[in-house]
Order: structure tokens, then C-alpha cells, then sequence
């Protein structure tokens, strides 16, 4: 199947404005693996003469000639392939001379991977500091962009102030995953409702969105996308977690946890069978990938720490850890069909319930600039031991949103408004207003009282 390109104007704008400049360019790109950072600078790369090397784990003299034969394909110049290199400055100096020769439109040079490069060539970020400071920064007819996939070394090996490349960039870019409204562009003929529990599932990823195929249905394509013996995405998690670290094992145990609904750090602890004070050196790497999120509920002033919680932040890490990870055996024992009705089917629509309150909170900025909301505001949730507040809008305005998400079938506007009421009293206003709000899956048939906002699916992604 040929999908079009999706989104991303607004990155793509930033690189061609940054090509259009008349002077070099280094752009860092680097977000999570499978976000579509390649995808993005093909996109922009294509009818721009352009060297683009996307480096593999090999060793420092197998990626110095895979490089010089990615310049000889995208310049046109075959004796760059036979040049023998030995060094990464040679190789650099060479391939972009070679282009400089051409007297062409100005040349972007793309390494992706980046961190695969520095691992074999740990000098790498050395040697381009001295390209850059003493030839290429005032070469008009050069955009370097270096790409990786692993955020925590970028910011530290290209972006940090003990980097030799610090301070010598002319732009960034972070690619986050899409938005859950971008996301419901891959599948436009599905329901509102399906699209949204594809993105409950695959989040804002891509690669994982397009390994649903618009022609089946959602049930058909978990089974194909994560049960079949070919299923594309049956083995994902495990591969982004071996790519990405050591002891696998220990970082599988970990995210199972919190997929159980282990969030603190004493029950991740204690569940994983890790000593607590080993657990933050895991968590800080999972924390890294953008694996694992650390939150704090949102309230006026600083909240306690002691009530940090830790969850999935990656809906597909988040889907695989509870229905598949616990269940391999029986999932590669029987029919994909069994393992679905058995599995997955009775608890899908809880799953989507959370996926829902993140939805929400998504969208509440939207809500914020439709409605025409003034100044400053946060979002986010609250809990404590009395009570727990799916979504909290703090807003700089003096007031204060709380609000309910119902994703299943609701026993009614009344009920929720009761429901959050008790749980309102424990929220720490501190003299702002409430304005509570209400999110349901379908639309409510009766009209809310004064003080009470109602949003359905369709309200959401027609902000």
C-alpha cells in the first residue's frame, strides 16, 4: 500500500527556511525511534541535491565506506565509492568537495543515526566541530543536518554545553508523534471512534499507525498487526528495547509493572523484583526514550513529591505490556482469533477508557483557543489518597477546570456531575473559579446547568 506523506508543515517549513538562508545550516533532528524523522528529511530532501546516510551498527571502517558510496549515488560521482578512507574527516572533506565541484544548489548533507556513528567514532562530534569551524560555517552551499533516534544522547553529544558542536547549531528540531488529530488522517474513512482507539493503541507513531490498513476493521487489524505469526508488530516492543539498551530483561520487567497499574516507585519495586534504590538509574533511561513518563498532579504552587507516579507514555508500549507481554505463551499457542476474543476483546474497551483521559487532556488546549480562553494555562490531573481528577486546566485567568471522562456508557449527565462534584472538594483551589467539564465518548442528550461544559468525541477533533 502507497501512503501520502502526512503533516509535519510546520517542520518541513522550518528546514526550507533554513535552506533558503544564505549561509550554512547545522540542524540537529532527533526524536524517538519510528517517529518519522527519516520520513520528514526525505520529504524535504527530495529535488535538493542531498547525501543522505542512514548509519547501521557496523564498525567505523564499514560505515566510512557505506557513507563515501551514499555520496557517490546521491552526487553522481562513482570514484567516491572506490576512494580508500580511513578516517571520517577524510571522508567528510571529500564527499562534500566532490559536491562543491558541481557548482550545484546548495548541498544538504544528512547523517541519520547519528548515534550510531558516535558509538563506533566517538571522535565524530570533534571532527565536525573543526569542519564546521573552519571550512563550513562559511560555506553558503552547505545544510548539515544530523539525525538520531536516542534524545538523551543528542542532547548530550550534540546540544549540550560540554559538546564540542554546543553552541554551533543554527536550528533544532524535535519531531514529537502526532497529535491525535494528525494521527485520525491516516485512516479517513473510519469512525471517529475507531480512529480514536487506533491512536489509544498506536499513539501518534507513524510506522505504527501504517501498519493498520484502512480496508479492515480495528479487531482485524490487532490480530493481523500483533497476533498473526507474521504480524508486523508482534515483536516490536522487544526490538525498540534491544536496540536501545542492555539488560532488556530488567527494562521488560519494569514497563510490565507499571502496565499492571504499579506507578509508585516502591510498587514498581517491589513488583519487578528490582532493589529501590537500583530503580531510578532504570527508570531515568526509560524516562529518556520517551518509554516512560515521570508526572506529578497538576495544583497551584509545587506538589508533593511523595506522589509521583510513573506511567507508559507509549500507547503501543502501553497495549503490547497488557495484553501481549504477559500472555506470549498463550498467544503463540492457539488460532490469532482465539487469543483476541480471549485477551484482548473483554478488556479493550477499559484500555481505551484511559486512553481517553490522555485524549482530553490533549485536546484541552483547543477547547482553550476555540472557547477564546485568555493568557497562560496548564493541563494535567490530579490525585491523592481521596481522589483522582482526570483532567485539570489551570489557567491564568482565575479559574480552574475539572474535569470527568467517560469513554464507556454513562449512567447519565447527573451522575457524572455528582460523581465529580465529591471528587472536586479535595482539588486545592485556592480561590479560583471552577468550571467543570464533562467528556463522553458520544453526546449527551441532556443540556448541562450553569458552570458545566459538555464535549463529546466530535467536539474533540473539530477543535
Amino acid at each position: 500500500m502507497s501512503w501520502a506523506f502526512i503533516g509535519r508543515k510546520n517542520e518541513l517549513a522550518a528546514l526550507e527556511r533554513a535552506y533558503a538562508q544564505p549561509r550554512a545550516a547545522l540542524i540537529p533532528v532527533y526524536g524517538r525511534r519510528r517517529v518519522g524523522k527519516t520520513q520528514l528529511i526525505l520529504q524535504f530532501c527530495l529535488s535538493k541535491p542531498h547525501i543522505y546516510y542512514a548509519a547501521t551498527q557496523g564498525t567505523r571502517a564499514f560505515q566510512i565506506r557505506t557513507f563515501l558510496r551514499a555520496a557517490a549515488e546521491g552526487l553522481g560521482r562513482s570514484w567516491l565509492a572506490q576512494s580508500a578512507v580511513e578516517d571520517w574527516q577524510e571522508a567528510l572533506k571529500l564527499a562534500v568537495g566532490a559536491a562543491s565541484e558541481r557548482r550545484a544548489p546548495r548541498l544538504v548533507l544528512v547523517l541519520d543515526e547519528f548515534q550510531w556513528l558516535c558509538e563506533t567514532a566517538p571522535e565524530l562530534p570533534s571532527i565536525l566541530q573543526q569542519l564546521w569551524d573552519q571550512y563550513w560555517q562559511r560555506d553558503e552551499g552547505l545544510m548539515l543536518i544530523l539525525c538520531g533516534s536516542y534524545v538523551g544522547f543528542m542532547e548530550r553529544a550534540v546540544l549540550g554545553s560540554k559538546s564540542p558542536l554546543f553552541g554551533r547549531r543554527t536550528g533544532q528540531i524535535v519531531l514529537e508523534p502526532f497529535g491525535y488529530q494528525e494521527a485520525a488522517e491516516f485512516h479517513p474513512r473510519w469512525s471517529l471512534e475507531d480512529r480514536a482507539r487506533a491512536y489509544f493503541v498506536c499513539g501518534g507513531i507513524p510506522a505504527y499507525l501504517r501498519a493498520l490498513s484502512p480496508s479492515e476493521s480495528l479487531p482485524q487489524n490487532l490480530i493481523a498487526s500483533f497476533l498473526a505469526v507474521d504480524a508486523p508488530l508482534s515483536r516490536e516492543p522487544d526490538f525498540l528495547l534491544r536496540e536501545e539498551l542492555r539488560e532488556v530483561g530488567t527494562y521488560s520487567t519494569i514497563i510490565e509493572a507499571i502496565a499492571e497499574g504499579k506507578a509508585t516507585h516502591k510498587a514498581i519495586a517491589a513488583c519487578a523484583g528490582i532493589a529501590s534504590n537500583h530503580l531510578p538509574y532504570f527508570l531515568k533511561h526509560l524516562v529518556e526514550l520517551g518509554y516512560v513518563e515521570r508526572r506529578l498532579p497538576l495544583v497551584p504552587g509545587h506538589a508533593s513529591r511523595k506522589l509521583t507516579r510513573y506511567a507508559i507514555s507509549d500507547p503501543l508500549l502501553r497495549f503490547w505490556f497488557r495484553f501481549i507481554a504477559p500472555n506470549l505463551s498463550f498467544v503463540r499457542a492457539g488460532p490469532p482469533q482465539r487469543a483476541f476474543e480471549t485477551l484482548i476483546q473483554p478488556s479493550l474497551e477499559g484500555f481505551c477508557g484511559q486512553g481517553f483521559e490522555r485524549l482530553c487532556r490533549e485536546a484541552l488546549p483547543g477547547l482553550y483557543r476555540a472557547e477564546g480562553v485568555p493568557g497562560k494555562f496548564a493541563v494535567g490531573e490530579f490525585w491523592s489518597p481521596e481522589a483522582q481528577i482526570d483532567v485539570v486546566g489551570l489557567r491564568a485567568d482565575g479559574w480552574t477546570d475539572l474535569g470527568e471522562c467517560k469513554w464507556g456508557q454513562t449512567e447519565g449527565l447527573e451522575a457524572m456531575l455528582r460523581e465529580l462534584s465529591a471528587k472536586a472538594v479535595h482539588y486545592p483551589l485556592q480561590g479560583a473559579t471552577l468550571q467543570k467539564r464533562l467528556f463522553t465518548r458520544r453526546a449527551l442528550k441532556s443540556l448541562p446547568p450553569a458552570g458545566v461544559r459538555l464535549h463529546d468525541l466530535k467536539d474533540l477533533y473539530a477543535v
